[in-house]
């Protein structure tokens, strides 16, 4: 029962988001509702949580904090875990080198 829980959905994966807002949309549950959030690991799939709070949802960035040899060694197993990414790598260079591109022409 959705009123009594909050669901946080942490992806990198752009299926698994829009599975999350088809989810929401059959169980007619806005995008917006304040109980269902997106995070992902701040400097990953940006797009994605660009695009995810355009329409509406809740997300959330997550940046580790520590000592480099401790932080480290959690974003190598974070990387290695998100292998959805991969096919989403050249997007994202895409992505980046068009924002690149419109903030020279911006000066």
């Amino acid at each position: 029962n959705i009123d009594h829980m909050a669901v946080v959905v942490g992806t990198h994966n752009q299926e698994s988001i829009s599975r999350v807002c088809y989810s929401l949309e059959q169980a007619n549950i806005p995008l917006s509702d304040d109980r269902i959030h997106v995070a992902q690991l701040f400097g990953m799939s940006d797009h994605i949580s660009f695009n995810a709070a355009a329409s509406g949802m809740n997300v959330a960035k997550y940046l580790p904090f520590g000592p480099v040899k401790d932080v480290l060694p959690y974003l190598f197993r974070r990387a290695e875990e998100n292998t959805s990414v991969e096919g989403q790598t050249g997007r994202e260079l895409s992505l980046i080198q068009q924002e690149i591109t419109r903030r020279k022409f911006l000066k």
